[in-house]
């Protein structure tokens, strides 16, 4: 019933931006942990930024400075700002919610989007 859709990947140039968006949909969720993460071919799936519930923010330095999570608990989105993007960056990104007002452990995964860097 809990569905997340990403949107907005695609094929940019080295240095180029793009701006990946989610959206939530099949349950209110009043406490909860929005997550990108992507999988590169061949690679584990990393974490790419956290943004809790209070709006604090977390990001692994090989994103840091470049990546830029935001949350609208509105419209139930949660957005990936992308600057600067580097042929690294290539993968498929994914968007995860921890929902705090379930079972201990309940999460749900969207079924992710391609982003390809290259000239």
């Amino acid at each position: 019933q809990v569905h997340l859709v990403e949107s907005g990947g695609g094929l940019v140039q080295p240095g180029g931006s793009l701006r990946l968006s989610c959206e939530t949909s099949g349950k209110v969720f009043t406490l909860y942990q929005m997550a990108w993460h992507r999988q590169a071919p061949g690679k584990q799936r990393e974490l790419v930024a956290i943004i809790t519930s209070g709006g604090h923010t977390t990001y692994p330095d090989s994103v840091k400075g470049r990546f830029t999570i935001s949350r609208d608990n509105a419209k139930n989105t949660v957005d990936l700002q992308m600057d600067s993007l580097k042929p690294e960056d290539t993968a498929v990104y994914y968007c995860n919610v921890r929902d705090f007002d379930g079972p201990p452990g309940t999460e749900y995964w969207g079924e992710g989007t391609l982003v390809t860097v290259s000239s």
